[in-house]
């Protein structure tokens, strides 16, 4: 715990402090500046999975709610022609189905289990192309060789987890950047939490998949890393343009300890 607690505070102070203007999600207003209100209708621990990813550029004006800079993020979100939306798997894993509009091309990051990601791409008969993974724990690999085997899917995820991650077929590393149905993805290498982790940046859309590297109100835990190199993988999210919205593995916004950045 003490190897945690000392990455996520070597970051805290580095947070940027920033304007609360940024366009708002559709939906209703509420109490925290420019954020909607529409996950209020939703179960609680289900509505806070709205708050999880939100502009950069809105930390300041949550944080000042909270007493300290804070990561928020929503349950959806369209970027140009980039879909994406918010599965809950498990008990609090949060797997993501991303989907160009214009090609008709679908894929998932961290897929915990395959009935969540099957049942939402029924709901909309939609197929899947690409499987993508963080890091290589069960929780987030878990759904990764039923879907494989029903859609056919490429399983793409980081060099150093080629042995770990379950069916994978494209590897990357660091500075590499993939193709999505014509959005460009950047391969970010952000260990700490394993030694093998990667965030997946979307520059066109404004997004980046963090995996277990950061979630609201804190980082993940240190499995196979070291608190330097959570601090430099956190650093390289920080210094991404304010208008990135943060896409979290895990909702542990509950259980963490507020107290604890404040």
């Amino acid at each position: 715990m003490r190897m945690f607690s000392k990455a996520c505070s070597l970051v805290v102070s580095s947070l940027p402090r920033c304007s609360s203007s940024a366009p708002a999600i559709r939906g209703q207003p509420s109490l925290i500046p420019r954020v909607s209100r529409k996950w209020l209708g939703k179960p609680l621990m289900y509505g806070i999975g709205t708050l999880l990813v939100m502009p950069l550029r809105t930390i300041h004006g949550v944080g000042r709610m909270f007493g300290a800079a804070r990561y928020l993020c929503n349950m959806t979100s369209v970027s140009s022609s980039l879909q994406i939306e918010l599965v809950p798997c498990l008990q609090d894993n949060y797997a993501y189905i991303l989907h160009d509009v214009d090609t008709g091309t679908v894929g998932v990051v961290d897929p915990s289990e395959a009935v969540p990601i099957i049942n939402a791409l029924e709901k909309r008969n939609q197929n899947l192309t690409y499987i993508l993974n963080t890091h290589h724990h069960y929780d987030h690999t878990g759904g990764n060789l039923e879907l494989k085997a029903k859609y056919g899917a490429k399983v793409i995820g980081s060099e150093k987890d080629k042995d770990r991650i379950p069916g994978i077929d494209i590897t990357l590393s660091e500075g590499d950047t993939w193709m999505f149905a014509g959005h460009q993805v950047l391969v970010m290498e952000t260990p700490g939490h394993t030694s093998g982790h990667v965030s997946f940046y979307f520059p066109g859309s404004g997004a980046i998949f963090t995996g277990d590297t950061l979630f609201s109100l804190s980082c993940g835990k240190l499995f196979e890393g070291t608190p330097e190199q959570m601090h430099s993988s956190l650093q390289k999210i920080v210094a991404l343009p304010d208008v990135t919205k943060v896409y979290c593995g895990h909702e542990y916004t509950l259980v963490n300890d507020i107290s604890f950045q404040i």
